[in-house]
């Protein structure tokens, strides 16, 4: 908390402020890196896509190590995330998941970015369960799960790198009640971490968005972070939901976290430089120390909303 001394101020001003690439999937990668730096970011959550680092064409070594010494250049940390909606499966967003009747496609996925990670000094890899598809029954969809993520644990442990399993609205595991059902079935492996989007705490989670934080914070390998409503699953620009964020940030500083805090915006690469500024400058002055954490001391991003992508 914030007192006579400073504390508060110096504890939220060692948090690492990251954005998603998701947000720039109309920019070349380099590019979007470029402007990302210019803004004052340190670090991206690396979304692995065709248009991103594409894991699965040919010269990937080569790629990799381009990425690698261009985020070297610009100062950049990264954390690697996996949810690109139609590269495995032209026809079918995010298919197959680990919970499809052949998940062998997404597991060399995960595997691949594992191996990227470990290769771009990566934070964590982040990945997610899932939705159910309706002919799997929910016991079979929860074994198919256990078995795959102990692959890639298996697979992430030898390479060095932690995993951060994101609970996702809607999907086989979505709340972090779930994520600690599945870290119990795996063993409870010190490299299963947790991914927190904090949209999603205020979206579903039964506890207010700070004590989610302080619920989860010794597990903790990657935050994302995003304004949103109770009840909706939609990423929205800071300040146009629900979310008070100085406590959340300060929440963040208090349970210790130092890694990327990641703007997940991934519906608003049409304006992605306005969006990415305004996204800094809000987070800026959300972790500034203020006599009250009130929204009202935060100006809020001019929204987006409404323009066509």
């Amino acid at each position: 908390m914030t007192g006579p001394d400073g504390t508060a101020e110096a504890d939220t001003a060692r948090l690492r402020f990251g954005y998603g690439t998701n947000g720039f999937a109309n920019h070349r990668l380099d590019d979007a890196l470029a402007v990302l730096a210019d803004l004052g970011y340190q670090g991206v959550a690396l979304t692995l896509d065709h248009d991103h680092l594409d894991p699965f064409a040919p010269g990937l070594a080569a790629r990799v190590d381009a990425v690698g010494r261009r985020l070297a250049g610009l100062g950049l940390s990264v954390v690697i995330e996996t949810g690109a909606r139609y590269l495995l499966d032209p026809w079918h967003k995010h298919a197959p998941t680990l919970l499809h009747d052949d998940p062998a496609r997404r597991i060399e996925f995960l595997r691949r970015a594992v191996r990227i990670g470990a290769d771009l000094g990566a934070e964590a890899v982040s990945y997610w369960a899932g939705v159910r598809p309706p002919q799997v029954s929910p016991q079979t969809a929860w074994d198919r799960l256990v078995a795959g993520c102990a692959v890639v644990v298996e697979a992430a442990g030898a390479a060095g790198v932690p995993l951060g399993f994101e609970p996702e609205p809607g999907m086989l595991v979505e709340d972090i009640a779930g994520w600690r059902r599945l870290r119990a079935a795996l063993g409870e492996p010190p490299g299963f971490g947790l991914t927190l989007d904090i949209g999603h705490c205020r979206c579903l989670e039964s506890m207010t968005v700070p004590d989610c934080v302080y619920d989860v914070g010794e597990h903790l390998v990657n935050v994302q972070i995003d304004d949103m409503r109770r009840g909706v699953h939609e990423h929205l620009e800071f300040g146009t939901g629900e979310i008070d964020f100085p406590p959340v940030l300060q929440a963040l500083s208090d349970v210790g976290y130092r890694g990327l805090v990641a703007v997940e915006l991934p519906r608003h690469s049409h304006a992605a430089p306005n969006v990415a500024a305004a996204s800094i400058e809000f987070l800026r002055a959300a972790a500034a120390p203020a006599p009250t954490s009130t929204r009202a001391a935060v100006a809020a991003p001019t929204s987006t909303r409404g323009e066509t992508g």
